[in-house]
């Protein structure tokens, strides 16, 4: 099955590096799309020096636009949020690291409940836009990154055909494989749609509430590794366990 899995992947991939003039026109305008969106929000924004504003690489730069944005959020609470919306989706669809600094961001600013809708919203936005831009570029890209990975994800999801949504949930869920690359990946293994939307949907939803819990406490922070102790890798794990658990018992009566 696997070997099968590595041969349709190749015979699926060749021809089609490098990439279209159609392909590279689509993800353009995706770009220039979110590039407009964030024009109209920064000129709806008042006059003001705006030089703190950056993609996040450290819990540093995420005090730094927290104690910035605080008032902004009060006084412009849906330029604010749009923004976020954009800056997020932007970082999910092209893959660029950093989310969890922005899930960290929301917790700070909105609180836990706001805060969790907001990270799910938009990490399930951007993953699907980064599943229908991988449907339509990402192929080469990712036969090229991660060749064996998409051999085993291929294969894996081919034997759980009629238990995908829990073992979607298990990867969503548990670090089995990183979520960048399961998006990428799912429209070539033929990961319907739906399926990944609400494996999506619910399974983030245990590691965004870790990280927006720990964005309101974001003083007490020293490091991004203090985000998963022992405790919330075991809950994680344990959640992924119970995902797959109705696979597992089909499996056993067989």
């Amino acid at each position: 099955m696997e070997k099968r899995g590595e041969r349709d992947c190749k015979e699926n991939v060749e021809g089609r590096f490098p990439l279209t003039f159609w392909e590279v026109a689509g993800a353009s305008a995706v770009v220039g799309a979110f590039v407009l969106g964030l024009a109209c929000v920064y000129f709806t924004m008042p006059a003001s020096d705006y030089s703190f504003l950056k993609l996040p690489r450290s819990l540093e730069d995420i005090q730094i636009l927290r104690n910035h944005l605080e008032d902004y959020t009060s006084d412009y609470t849906i330029q604010v949020l749009v923004g976020y919306c954009i800056v997020y989706i932007f970082m999910q669809t092209f893959m660029i690291p950093g989310t969890v600094f922005m899930s960290l961001l929301a917790g700070s600013l909105f609180g836990a409940f706001k805060g969790v809708a907001l990270v799910v919203f938009t990490a399930t936005a951007g993953a699907s836009s980064c599943y229908f831009l991988s449907k339509l570029i990402g192929r080469p890209l990712v036969y090229f990154l991660w060749p064996e990975k998409l051999s085993f994800f291929q294969a894996q999801v081919a034997k759980r055909r009629e238990r995908l949504l829990n073992y979607m949930l298990f990867l969503r869920v548990t670090p089995t494989l990183p979520n960048t690359f399961i998006n990428v990946a799912s429209p070539m293994v033929d990961v319907p749609y739906h399926i990944f939307l609400l494996a999506t949907l619910i399974g983030l939803i245990p590691a965004a509430y870790v990280t927006v819990r720990a964005g309101i406490a974001l003083g007490e922070l020293q490091s991004v590794g203090d985000l998963y102790d022992f405790q919330s890798i075991a809950t994680l794990f344990l959640i992924g366990v119970v995902s797959v658990t109705p696979t597992l018992m089909s499996k056993t009566k067989s």
